[in-house]
């Protein structure tokens, strides 16, 4: 199986949340909810980092689902080519950890440039299929 879906969403705290749920409904409706998770979790540090570091003002983000047997890559496509890096937060720092958890959720992640600006940022996630009883 092949699948691929893509939405777009403007530049406000809310579409997180629709982010999220994007990716739930997009998921279960292919079946391949056993990292679902793992992916949400993924998607929300992502798009959070598109929405406060990515986007030029008045631009949004472009969060894309593409599916092959059963692993998924997960892409938030933004409009800065600011590449993101993954940072140490110490115990009082209230943020700063996201891209270390999607490193330990993922089975790989990266960024590259896109044309004509910005950027992808993508996490794959293998084994995400239904498991069976």
């Amino acid at each position: 199986m092949t699948e691929s879906a893509q939405r777009f969403f403007t530049a406000r705290p809310a579409s997180v949340g629709a982010a999220r749920a994007f990716v739930s409904e997009t998921l279960v409706g292919w079946g391949l909810t056993a990292r679902i998770d793992d992916i949400r979790l993924c998607v929300s540090e992502l798009a959070t980092n598109a929405l406060v570091h990515g986007t030029v003002a008045d631009h949004g983000f472009l969060v894309r689902l593409a599916a092959e047997d059963d692993v998924v890559r997960l892409e938030v496509h933004d409009s800065r080519r600011l590449r993101p890096e993954p940072r140490r937060a110490t115990e009082r720092d209230l943020s700063g950890r996201g891209l270390v958890l999607v490193a330990s959720l993922a089975d790989g992640w990266g960024a590259q440039d896109r044309s004509p600006l910005g950027k992808v940022v993508w996490s794959c996630f293998k084994a995400a299929g239904e498991t069976a009883p």
